[in-house]
């Protein structure tokens, strides 16, 4: 079941993508949560700094587990894992409202937070791909489409009520992907991506100001709630607030902890939500175009193991497992950068938090179980 001896067969071009943008998230919430502008007190081990080594130090546990893990053995626990986050996600409706939202449980003792809607996208993966790989030779029939898309549509609403629309927007593009590689009619997937270059063309117009989002709201409003189309303001504090960094970043940045803006603490969420545009400030286009390459580089590898796995259930899945980086990288910088709406998506392995820490890593480890065991037949 577990063999360390696969451990020697991982792709370690993968290691050091994966231990910079570690790096890069300690130095970001230093930065960010050090508080020297406003106290004077130039901390480098801040409480969040010491929370995120800790979460980093499970993330590596968890990245070893499954890589040494046949990831065959993942089926048997596909259905199992997908009811036990249905069931989660419906007991959040039933707990109290954390920041008046229904995303995340209490730990007790530790005072830690857990969000199954992160969990819910890796156990997605897990479940369709299982579905997909099962349904054999049928995987093109229509009763299969319809039966997969209610896989997905269940946690999708779900999470949409919570309200999490970051999380359920993520859904669509990854199940795009694996329906794509799992051999389900290339019809339907033209249509679905066709319906979704269109929504992101609408969405873009609106946020460049080629669409009016004022002209816009009564034809909008009339299937979308208020709250949820104000979302879609492209002149929001926290838009300008992050382009703002952005632009006094400049070529090269103001210097590690020497940022004027996101020092103030003008950039809200700026170790959360908007590492990206903090970073910027603080090293410049230079710094982002390192980070981007660092994030092309193991999106990369995780698509060459799309390209090299043996069989069904490890394609789907490795497909699903490196949209879910790359869309999470896209939505992030797209929202910060001015094109999307703001909708809490974190950038992965550097955003501060426990639970996309410990799901990344974990979906890396998986990735590395199916690269190591590329030769099994």
């Amino acid at each position: 079941m577990w063999n360390h001896q696969y451990l020697r067969r991982i792709d370690f071009k993968a290691l050091p993508l994966i231990l910079a943008l570690m790096v890069i998230s300690i130095l970001v919430i230093a930065s960010t949560t050090s508080e020297v502008q406003l106290t004077g007190e130039d901390l480098f081990f801040t409480p969040n700094v010491k929370n995120q080594i800790q979460r980093f130090g499970v993330g590596i546990v968890c990245y070893l587990f499954f890589a040494g893990l046949d990831y065959h053995k993942l089926r048997e626990w596909a259905w199992i894992l997908y009811i036990g986050t249905i069931v989660m996600l419906v007991g959040l409706f039933f707990t109290e409202a954390i920041q008046h939202v229904h995303r995340w449980y209490r730990i007790p003792f530790i005072g830690g937070t857990l969000q199954p809607s992160e969990y819910a996208k890796l156990t997605l993966v897990l479940t369709l791909s299982w579905f997909l790989e099962k349904k054999g030779r049928s995987v093109g029939d229509w009763r299969t489409f319809f039966q997969a898309s209610l896989i997905v549509f269940i946690p999708f609403v779900l999470i949409l009520k919570q309200p999490d629309l970051g999380s359920a927007i993520v859904l669509f593009p990854m199940t795009l992907s694996m329906f794509y590689f799992g051999g389900i009619r290339k019809k339907v997937i033209s249509i679905l991506s066709a319906c979704g270059v269109i929504a992101l063309i609408i969405i873009s117009l609106i946020f460049t100001g080629v669409l009016s989002h004022e002209t816009l709201r009564p034809v909008a409003t009339k299937f979308l709630k208020e709250y949820q189309y104000e979302r879609f303001d492209p002149d929001t504090y926290h838009h300008q607030a992050a382009k703002t960094a952005i632009a006094l970043g400049g070529y090269t940045g103001s210097g590690w902890k020497k940022s004027t803006f996101t020092g103030r603490q003008f950039l809200p969420a700026a170790h959360t939500d908007s590492v990206f545009p903090a970073f910027v400030e603080e090293f410049g286009i230079f710094g982002a175009i390192c980070i981007l390459l660092l994030f092309f580089g193991l999106i990369y590898c995780s698509f060459q193991v799309t390209a090299i796995a043996r069989d069904h259930f490890g394609r789907v899945l490795s497909a699903g497992i490196a949209a879910y980086l790359a869309i999470h990288v896209v939505i992030n910088i797209g929202m910060m950068c001015g094109f999307l709406p703001i909708t809490g998506v974190p950038l992965v392995l550097v955003t501060y938090g426990g639970s996309s820490v410990t799901l990344t890593m974990s979906a890396l480890g998986i990735l590395q179980s199916i690269y190591a065991r590329r030769f099994m037949f």
